[in-house]
């Protein structure tokens, strides 16, 4: 006897199709949202634009830990719903085949991307986080190689300020320059030039900034007039400011594998409050990877419509169902993290009040004659929606013919 048989199979197509495309589009509104920002935080800090997609390829598994339960439930339930429209789901429990074994292919998706996202909250996302934050430290601290805004007063260091007018040839040609760096005993000097270029020196701490046809003036406290002097070429040191050293990784909770949340929960040298802290992000992270589970059993409870109905408020609700249970879970984190409940009580008691209601669910349509747990919200909305129609319809005024 086959493990799959042709009708194992047949649902497994249907689930495929909506999985992925669910997916693949939740990641993209999620990523889109996400590069705006980012777009205007690299421009504004004067950074590359590649920086941006390699800090969304590192946001990519944050939004797949999302989208992929959203993904599975919305797979099954269209896969079931289609089903349902078309009479099929009757005809399957004609020949004998109840819910539970008509589950068997949702159920290996629901487990094989379970582990799936056990992997990407446990073990990728924490470098992924990292890595991000790493990106947004270097752009910060210059360490990217963020290009001198033109038009605008740039600072290198506590004490040197420069302006550049034009720049071409991808900045090697440098026009219209004005520089003025302070030094020690309150000298100071001044630097016009019609034109410029940065050159590397053996010192990866100094640059040497070659400028052509420009006044230097120089003044100190000891000269009676400042000292001016023009060339046709001079050199101006520059020496770059210090780039600290990033953090290292771990100094926040997301950025902890499961096996480092563990050790760190328990070290005796970790305080109360970090304690409260990585334990609050380990139960949140496998709560929300032991509701994938249950979601193939919601999936249907919310699939399958009234007997001649063609309403889509299951597939409505079951969005806001998922969506609304992350926030809990959310906020669960939060108020554990804070020490105020126990990270247990305040993540799988939720857990345990919402897979009791999928239960429920699951029991009225598999084993009630014409169960339907959401008749209720059915039946009030197409009243509310008939009421409506009525409404436009009695408000529209008769056209008299001429």
């Amino acid at each position: 006897m086959k493990f799959l048989t042709a009708t194992d199979r047949y649902i497994a197509r249907l689930i495929a199709v909506p999985l992925i495309g669910t997916l693949v589009i939740s990641a993209m509104l999620l990523v889109l949202d996400k590069m705006l920002r980012l777009f205007d935080f690299v421009a504004a800090e004067g950074g590359p634009v590649s920086v941006v997609w390699r800090m969304l390829a590192n946001m990519l598994p944050e939004y797949l830990s999302l989208g992929i339960p959203i993904g599975l439930m919305l797979g099954i339930l269209l896969a079931f719903r289609k089903l349902a429209l078309s009479s099929e789901l009757d005809v399957f429990r004609a020949v004998g085949l109840s819910y539970g074994r008509l589950l068997r292919v949702p159920y290996m998706y629901a487990i094989a991307l379970a582990l799936v996202n056990l992997a990407i909250v446990g073990f990728v996302q924490p470098y992924a986080r990292y890595a991000y934050e790493g990106l947004r430290f270097e752009l910060r601290s210059g360490a990217l190689g963020a290009s001198i805004k033109v038009g605008e007063f740039t600072n290198l260091g506590k004490k040197m300020t420069m302006r550049i007018e034009q720049s071409r040839d991808a900045g090697r040609n440098l026009q219209g320059i004005f520089v003025r760096a302070n030094g020690k005993d309150g000298q100071t000097l001044a630097v016009t030039a019609a034109q410029g270029t940065f050159l590397a020196t053996d010192d990866p701490d100094t640059i040497i900034f070659r400028l052509h046809n420009g006044v230097l003036v120089h003044d100190d406290p000891k000269y009676k007039t400042p000292r001016i002097l023009s060339f046709s070429s001079h050199d101006l040191p520059i020496d770059l400011p210090q780039i600290e050293n990033f953090r290292g990784r771990g100094d926040a909770d997301r950025e902890l594998t499961i096996p480092e949340l563990v050790r760190v929960g328990k070290a005796p040298e970790s305080s109360p409050a970090l304690r409260a802290e990585v334990r609050a992000n380990f139960h949140f992270r496998l709560v929300e990877v032991a509701m994938m589970l249950l979601l193939p059993l919601a999936a249907l409870a919310f699939a399958i419509p009234p007997k001649r109905s063609t309403s889509a408020l299951g597939v409505f609700l079951s969005i806001v169902f998922i969506v609304t249970y992350h926030k809990i879970n959310e906020y669960g984190e939060a108020v554990g993290a804070l020490g105020r409940i126990n990270p247990i009580f305040a993540l799988w008691v939720p857990f345990c009040a919402v897979a009791a209601l999928i239960l429920w669910m699951y029991h009225v349509v598999a084993h009630r004659p014409g169960g339907q747990p959401i008749g209720a919200l059915e039946y009030a909305f197409a009243k509310i929606g008939g009421r409506v129609a009525k409404f436009f319809r009695f408000g529209r005024k008769p056209v008299q013919a001429a």
